[in-house]
């Protein structure tokens, strides 16, 4: 078979049925080659620098196929590797804590990284001292990362697959075929020479993994040994000095080189898909399906490259503090909104703005609405709600409530449950005959979006002054000019037209434009500035707008 591309979702030769989801697309691509069950999809993270919202792409990626593969009457099994037997190249500037709080190393034991250099992830001492190893701190955020968007992920240990001795018959099959893998590899990396051998022992005196192997003997001990001498490891721009040491490691004493390893775990582990972002469809992938066929005798399995997806525009990056967490998120939207971002088209490159959260919260509401026939949507809409709604929430239940985010933000404006519970009540949100479980998960919503607006600092970052009317001295002409405005308010208008009054009334009254808006500060926050004031009036419930600016309440 020639080489795949892996750019699954943009086939050009037209062989694929059109479908509303994308994972259907895929789903179809695995099951053209009959696979046995159960079905394998499977992802895979180093565990370096911090799990951030980024890292969850291919977990989220992955189960939505398994989701399709499932709905179509598959098993599946969808296992996550941590390659943790590969070595700590460089420092991490930042770290997190288990409870998802993000940590510098002056913060922690960074004397246990600083001194491992180029040993593996799991024989590193957790720099938190909570864990086995910091390849295990690393995991376990990795699974709670799963367990908090409800993707039952099976994490797999590479170090344990090694030391189980899981990994030791396809390892001794490439030393086996160690020439063979030496030709196929040197067409992707100019380092392989006629001396180089396809595997990496631990250093039994310095702990750190060594490229340099200086023979092999497989038939001794039960699978094979190879003799090593511990030289440098090129890491970047710097280099991890070996020991010298020389000395014999069995096949369980180290681990294969990475564009061997890849292709290991899919045999290992059966794999029949595995989605990845553009850095392995350009540099893996390629050695990746060559090494597979052509080394290992097997057919790598479906791929699919995924766009990564960007933070407020800027690449996710640990160095620079432009990470988020999957704990930080859901403290500011429910898990199905979430899963609904990772719901789109993951060829299209996006970009996840927490600034601009209440437009994804929107988007998701709309979808939902569409899918209960509560709006009309095109088509292509209505087809896509259809397939994908189901699959992103737990249930899909037609008595659910949703308030608007941006009007969930202004109630909680205010610390009273009772009140809020009365305001969206008094606006229409919430009906009369709700159930007890709707109201619930509706006010929800309101601390998620205050959440949001503490964390941005945005126009809802205010305390609305609602049970008491702040102490105040405005003159006639502000106060005919407030009256004014609260009978253009009470008649219904726009944001936009709000805010054009404000400025009118003003000049009508010969106030001050600054003093006026000033006015409404002192009224609604007891401040002397607040957020832009008209789109804000139009999100505040019309009665207590229309009273407070008459003074009445």
């Amino acid at each position: 078979m020639s080489d795949e591309s892996p750019y699954t979702l943009q086939r050009e030769d037209g062989a694929d049925a059109r479908h509303a989801f994308w994972a259907d697309t895929v789903a179809d691509r695995i099951e053209e080659r009959n696979p046995s069950e159960p079905i394998v999809v499977k992802g895979g993270i180093s565990p370096s620098g911090v799990p951030h919202l980024g890292n969850v792409n291919e977990i989220m990626r992955g189960y939505f196929v398994a989701e399709v593969l499932r709905d179509r009457g598959h098993e599946v099994r969808q296992v996550f590797t941590a390659d943790d037997r590969d070595p700590l190249r460089k420092l991490p500037r930042t770290l997190c804590d288990l409870e998802g709080n993000l940590v510098d190393l002056g913060e922690v034991d960074a004397g246990a990284l600083g001194r491992n250099l180029g040993a593996p992830y799991t024989d590193i001492p957790d720099p938190f001292g909570c864990c086995d190893s910091y390849g295990d701190h690393f995991a376990t955020i990795i699974g709670d990362s799963a367990d908090a968007v409800d993707v039952p992920i099976d994490l797999v240990s590479n170090t344990e697959l090694y030391e189980s001795g899981e990994f030791e018959d396809v390892t001794r099959f490439v030393l086996e075929h160690r020439d063979r893998a030496r030709e196929v590899l040197s067409e992707y990396q100019d380092k392989v020479d006629e001396d180089y051998v396809p595997f990496n022992p631990i250093c039994e005196e310095c702990g750190k993994i060594t490229e340099t192997v200086t023979s092999v003997d497989l038939d001794a001990g039960d699978a094979g040994t190879v003799d090593y001498e511990c030289t440098d490891m090129d890491a970047g721009d710097q280099t991890i000095d070996g020991c010298g040491h020389e000395g014999t490691a069995t096949l369980r004493e180290g681990k294969l080189p990475w564009r061997f390893e890849w292709p290991a775990q899919w045999q290992l582990l059966g794999v029949d898909f595995e989605p990845f972002g553009k850095d392995h469809a350009e540099g893996s992938w390629p050695s990746g399906q060559d090494v597979a066929r052509n080394v290992l005798e097997i057919e790598p399995p479906v791929p699919m490259v995924y766009e990564w997806f960007t933070l407020e525009n800027e690449p996710f990056s640990s160095s620079e503090g432009n990470v988020i967490l999957v704990s930080d998120v859901l403290e500011l939207l429910e898990p199905e909104v979430l899963r609904y971002f990772f719901a789109k088209d993951p060829s299209k490159a996006r970009d996840f703005s927490i600034e601009r959260l209440d437009q994804l919260v929107d988007e998701f509401d709309r979808l939902e609405a569409i899918y209960f026939g509560e709006i009309e949507g095109s088509e292509d809409e209505e087809a896509f709600a259809e397939r994908v709604y189901p699959f992103v929430v737990e249930e899909p239940r037609e008595e659910r409530i949703r308030l608007p985010y941006t009007f969930a933000a202004v109630l909680g404006m205010t610390d009273d449950p009772d009140l809020r519970e009365e305001i969206a009540r008094r606006e229409g949100h919430i009906p009369d005959d709700a159930p007890e479980w709707a109201v619930e998960g509706a006010l929800e919503r309101v601390e998620q979006a205050r959440n949001w607006a503490r964390r941005t600092g945005n126009e809802f970052d205010y305390e609305l002054k609602r049970t008491e009317l702040p102490a105040h001295d405005f003159d006639s002409d502000t106060e005919a000019a407030l009256a004014e405005l609260a009978d253009f308010i009470e008649e219904g208008h726009d944001p936009d037209e709000i805010q054009g009054e404000i400025y009118e009334t003003a000049k009508r009254h010969d106030v001050d434009v600054g003093d006026f808006f000033g006015a409404g500060y002192r009224l609604f926050f007891d401040e002397e500035q607040g957020p832009k004031l008209g789109p804000f009036l139009a999100k505040v419930d019309r009665e207590f707008v229309v009273g407070r600016l008459r003074r009445e309440r």
